[in-house]
C-alpha cells in the first residue's frame, strides 16, 4: 500500500532473459525446433527443497531488472521467437504482468507459453489460460500428501489445472521431477499417467533426472529409473520422454507404426516423419503444432 493505493512491487521485474530451445522448457509437440524468449522472475507459491533454480524461486534478493510488456514483445520479434515463454521460477505468483505481455504477445501474434507449477484456480486461471497457447505443468508427485507436507502444495489444484487447460484447448504436456524414494514407486508413475490417459493418452509425459540441490542431497536419478518410470508410463500413454539424460532416447514415433517422427539429438530437432499433421508412413494424426 503507497499513498493509499495498492502497488505491485515485483510487477514486471525480470531475474532471467534467454533465448531458449522450445524443447527446453520441455516443449516437444509444440512447434519444435523452434526457439522461446524465456522470462523469469523471483519468488514462488511452492517450497519445493529440491528446486532446481532456487536462487530464484526461494528468495527475492537475487538481481532483477523491469521489463515493460511491450518491451518483452519486442525482445521477442528482434530475437525471431515465435513464443514468449513464462519460466524458470513460478509465473503464476506474477499474474498481472503476465496477463499483461499476454495480451500484447496476441496481438502481435507471438505464442505464449507457460511452464508453472499449475497452483492457480479461479479467476486468475480462467484469464490465464485463455491467452495460453502452450503449458508445460509441473505435477511433482502423485502422492498428496507428499504435495502437501514436502512442497507446501495441493495436488488437487495441479489436476484441476490441468483439466482446465485441456478444456481451454491449450496444448498441454507435463513434467515430473523424478526423485529415487520420493515419488518413484510404480503407484506413483502409474496415477499420473493414468490420470493423464483418462483426459487425452496422446498429452505428451516427460520425466526428468533430479540432481542434488538446494536442501535435497539424494544421490541423482539414474537412467535406469528413468527408463523403468518410461516404461510404466508408456502403458497408459503414447509419448512419454526422459530428461536431464543425453544416452535415453526421445525421438517421438508413431504409436501404430513406429516411424520416427521426430529425431532429436540434445536441443538438436529435425521434423521426418510427419505430412500434414500425419504420420507420413501410415497417416495416423500426430498431435504436433507446427508453425
Amino acid at each position: 500500500m503507497a499513498a493509499g493505493r495498492m502497488i505491485l512491487p515485483w510487477f514486471g521485474m525480470v531475474s532471467s532473459i534467454a533465448v531458449d530451445p522450445i524443447e527446453k522448457k520441455p516443449l516437444f509437440h509444440y512447434l519444435p525446433g523452434s526457439t522461446a524468449l524465456s522470462l523469469g522472475f523471483l519468488g514462488c507459491n511452492l517450497r519445493c527443497p529440491f528446486c532446481q533454480n532456487h536462487r530464484i524461486s526461494q528468495s527475492t534478493d537475487a538481481p532483477a531488472e523491469y521489463l515493460p510488456p511491450d518491451r518483452a514483445i519486442d525482445l521477442a520479434i528482434s530475437e525471431g521467437s515465435p513464443s514468449l515463454a513464462y519460466t524458470y521460477s513460478e509465473p503464476l505468483i506474477h499474474a498481472e504482468y503476465i496477463l499483461a505481455c499476454m495480451e500484447r504477445a496476441r496481438k502481435a501474434g507471438i505464442g505464449n507459453i507457460l511452464v508453472t507449477n499449475g497452483h492457480a484456480k479461479g479467476q486468475a486461471r480462467s484469464d490465464l489460460l485463455g491467452l495460453c497457447d502452450a503449458a508445460n505443468v509441473d505435477l511433482k508427485a502423485w502422492d498428496p500428501v507428499f504435495y502437501r507436507g514436502e512442497l507446501g502444495g495441493d495436488r488437487e489444484i495441479v489436476l484441476d489445472f490441468i483439466r482446465a487447460a485441456v478444456a481451454a484447448g491449450v496444448h498441454v504436456e507435463i513434467t515430473t521431477l523424478v526423485i529415487p524414494g520420493r515419488n518413484d514407486e510404480a503407484t506413483d508413475i502409474e496415477g499420473i499417467a493414468g490420470f493423464i490417459s483418462a483426459l487425452d493418452p496422446g498429452i505428451p509425459y516427460h520425466l526428468s533426472a533430479y540432481r542434488p540441490m538446494y536442501k535435497y542431497d539424494l544421490p541423482p536419478t539414474p537412467d535406469e529409473t528413468l527408463e523403468r518410470c518410461a516404461s510404466i508410463a508408456r502403458k497408459w500413454l503414447h509419448y512419454v520422454y526422459v530428461g536431464n539424460s543425453l544416452s535415453l532416447d526421445n525421438d517421438t514415433k508413431c504409436p501404430d507404426c513406429g516411424n520416427v517422427i521426430v529425431r532429436r539429438k540434445g536441443y538438436r530437432t529435425a521434423v521426418t516423419g510427419l505430412s500434414g499433421g500425419r504420420c507420413a508412413a501410415c497417416a495416423r494424426p500426430i498431435p504436433i503444432v507446427i508453425g
